[in-house]
Order: C-alpha cells, then sequence, then structure tokens
C-alpha cells in the first residue's frame, strides 16, 4: 500500500472484495490457458497420459476420487486443469473442477490464475455448487488422501489414505453424483522423499504443522536442471492416470451413516479392482497391492 503503486493495490483490493465469492461459485477458467502450449511440453515432459475405461454420462454430475495425492498431484494438474491430455475430447460434455486448499485463493493475484485453470476451494460448499447444477456436465476432482497422504509419496509407494476419507462419498450421495474412481500410475515416482517413517521426529513435526497450517510439508528431491543426481525438478517418469468406471449413486439428501459406509466400502473395492487390473500395464510388479489405511 505504501509505494508508488499504491493504487495498483487499492484497485486490485477492490476487485478482490468485489470477486470474493467466484472461487466458490465454480471460478473463472479460461479455454485459452488451458490449451496454452506450455501445458503439451509438460505432458511431454513425464509424459502424462489420461485413460479412459468407459464413458461417461454429460447428463450427470461426477465426483471423482483422485489417488494417489502424490508430492504435488502432477497428473491431476495436467489432466484435469488443461487441455494437453485431450480430456474433453475423451469425455465430450463434461468439465472437470479441481478442489485444491482454500488458503491458496486469499494470495493475491495467485487466486486469479489458478481459477483459469478451473480450480476451485476444496470446500463442501464450492464443490456442493457444482454438484446441484441441473442439466449434470460437472465433474469435482478430489485428491482423496489431501496433504497428509503427501507423507507417504515415494517411488513405490502404494500407500492411498480413505479409510476414514468418507465426506467425498457422502457428498456424492447427497446429490446424486456418479462416483468415479480415478488411479493415477507414476505419481509417487516423479520425487524421492526424506525418510519419515511415523514414530520419528520429522513426521511429528510435518504432522503438527499439517494441522496448523493445513499443508504439509514433505522434504522432496529429485534432479537438477543441468544434472539428474540432485535438485527439485521432477524425475521424468510416465504417469498413467486411468479414469474408471462410474457408481451409480441414487440421490439421497440425508444419508444415514450406515449408508455411506456401505457405499464407500463399495468404492474401495472398485478403486482395488481399478488398480489390480491395470498395474500391470504400467510397471508395477505382481505382488504390490494398495495399502488403505
Amino acid at each position: 500500500m505504501f509505494t508508488r503503486f499504491w493504487l495498483v493495490s487499492v484497485l486490485y483490493s477492490t476487485w478482490w472484495f468485489l470477486d470474493r465469492d467466484t472461487p466458490s461459485r465454480g471460478g473463472r477458467r479460461c479455454q485459452i490457458f488451458q490449451r496454452l502450449a506450455i501445458w503439451r511440453h509438460l505432458r511431454d515432459y513425464f509424459p502424462v497420459t489420461l485413460v479412459k475405461t468407459a464413458d461417461l454420462d454429460p447428463r450427470q454430475n461426477h465426483v471423482f476420487g483422485f489417488h494417489p495425492h502424490g508430492i504435488l498431484v502432477a497428473g491431476a494438474f495436467v489432466n484435469f486443469c488443461t487441455e494437453a491430455t485431450g480430456f474433453q475430447l475423451l469425455f465430450p460434455g463434461l468439465t472437470p473442477y479441481l478442489l485444491m486448499l482454500p488458503l491458496w485463493f486469499r494470495v493475491p493475484f495467485f487466486r486469479d490464475y489458478i481459477m483459469t485453470g478451473g480450480l476451485i476451494p476444496s470446500d463442501k460448499d464450492s464443490a456442493a455448487y457444482l454438484l446441484r447444477r441441473e442439466g449434470g456436465g460437472n465433474a469435482v476432482v478430489i485428491a482423496v488422501g489431501g496433504a497428509p497422504e503427501a507423507l507417504d509419496a515415494r517411488p513405490g509407494a502404494f500407500t492411498v489414505l480413505i479409510k476414514n476419507r468418507k465426506g467425498f462419498v457422502k457428498l456424492a450421495m447427497e446429490h446424486g453424483a456418479a462416483l468415479v474412481p480415478v488411479f493415477s500410475f507414476g505419481e509417487n515416482e516423479v520425487f524421492d522423499q526424506v525418510a519419515n517413517p511415523k514414530g520419528t521426529w520429522l513426521r511429528w513435526i510435518q504432522e503438527r504443522m499439517q494441522k496448523v497450517m493445513g499443508i504439509s510439508l514433505p522434504l522432496f528431491h529429485a534432479r537438477g536442471v543441468f544434472q539428474y543426481s540432485f535438485g527439485l525438478i521432477p524425475y521424468r517418469k510416465p504417469i498413467f492416470t486411468v479414469v474408471g468406471k462410474p457408481l451409480r449413486v441414487e440421490r439421497n439428501e440425508k444419508p444415514s451413516a450406515e449408508e455411506v459406509v456401505a457405499m464407500h466400502e463399495k468404492y474401495m473395492e472398485e478403486l482395488c479392482k481399478l488398480f489390480e487390473e491395470h498395474k500391470a500395464k504400467y510397471g508395477v510388479p505382481e505382488d504390490k497391492h494398495l495399502n488403505f489405511v
């Protein structure tokens, strides 16, 4: 405020106030932004591939459960926030919205940037606004494991934080939205992480900071710009994001705890089935299975 550019601060603050509800009302996606050439280069760097296993009805709304979170949910961003992998060609009539921690929508200018990619706050009201729209065509993408799951993201890990995460299932039931399991093979392969098993001082500090700040702080590393031994640039490892078959969900505005648990168990079964059916194609050893925690 107290610089020669104070007028810019005043104008943006006014804009921010008038525009404060936009992130929770579907955001402000921009097709030009989503089709920029830079996203195709990002896709080809890993590369990232979006895999379709079934048709999704554009007349219905959907809740995508994305697994695993990984360090930076690279697969989710490339597939659902850009058109680099052809989401609209594979699923015509469907528009994806990736949920992100609400605190990032309080950062000046950055909030406007992330909204152009179709990102919205990861709170119930923001998701419900899209799921109750008549006519369908909306896909709310939720990284179910969230920030805590990132603390277990490392090459060869198949830990999925889901056992006590039933909110996304209840949300789908309340709005009659189809539940779609999504598993991103290779998501955990693009970064190494400093060892932080439960019970260590590092994990204790990370978990406490996550509870206070809402974000986890994994100590990750990969390659450098001009060398491959150490740095923060992700490894060039292929990511295959497989979109599974939709689970039909009957609308129930006030589902009981038992009904939510039953649907949650059915969802986990379908996620496990999706993983087992496709793991051999993407280099996962036969003896590796999902570990639900």
